[in-house]
């Protein structure tokens, strides 16, 4: 199976990864003359800006366990067609939890591969259940062992809406204890923190993952700090 013959079957079982709503500002285009069209457009532009012109091929880019890159075919909103680039995921959403233990906001720290570097952040993960919920649950008691659990839900999120379709669900999260952090997830230590020292540290940029500063906006505007 090609990449093209894999796109289609995508297009077949995930359709609304290809739906056009009115007015929609770059149109997905699915009839062959019309993506031929896209990749020629595109592929001129590559070849100019002396890049290669398979980079302008519609179809599955890359494909594995974690990730899916798709290039489309595209009508832009002045007419003209070309070739644009996204991740997709599956209509299942992630889940980022702001854990209260005591009144403290319990920070891990993590070693994260893309960035190689460590970060403080909040529990957070792949959605493995359509119910977010239980998907919470699950990721508090792998990266800290947490119990007695109290979730409030805080609406869901777009992380990256400028590459991606993945969505994120958020939480805060009463806890009645917690245990050892998650070595294997690269986690070495629970950190509970008062919240005015959480909340300095954001303002003095000491927290700077995306995921914790959106669930403690969340939070905040609801008056749950």
């Amino acid at each position: 199976m090609n990449n093209r013959d894999d796109y289609f079957e995508l297009v077949k079982h995930y359709p609304k990864f290809f739906h056009n709503p009115p007015g929609a500002g770059f149109e997905i285009l699915l009839d062959e003359e019309s993506i031929s069209q896209a990749e020629n457009s595109a592929a001129r532009k590559l070849q100019n800006a002396g890049a290669p012109a398979e980079w302008a091929r519609v179809g599955v880019a890359f494909r594995d366990q974690y990730l899916l890159i798709l290039r489309d075919a595209v009508r832009y909103t002045n007419g003209s067609v070309g070739t644009y680039i996204r991740m997709a995921f599956p209509p299942v959403p992630g889940v980022v939890i702001l854990p209260l233990w005591r009144g403290q906001v319990v920070l891990i720290r993590h070693f994260r591969h893309a960035t190689r570097t460590w970060h403080l952040e909040i529990p957070r993960g792949f959605g493995t259940d359509a119910d977010a919920r239980k998907s919470a649950n699950r990721e508090l008691e792998e990266e800290i062992g947490a119990s007695g659990i109290r979730l409030t839900e805080l609406g869901t999120m777009y992380p990256d809406t400028g590459a991606s379709n993945a969505v994120v669900a958020l939480f805060q999260a009463e806890i009645s204890s917690y245990g050892k952090p998650d070595e294997m997830e690269a986690i070495t230590e629970i950190i509970p923190t008062p919240v005015s020292e959480f909340e300095r540290m954001i303002g003095d940029c000491e927290l700077d993952d995306g995921y914790l500063l959106a669930a403690y906006a969340r939070a905040k505007a609801r008056n749950l700090l």
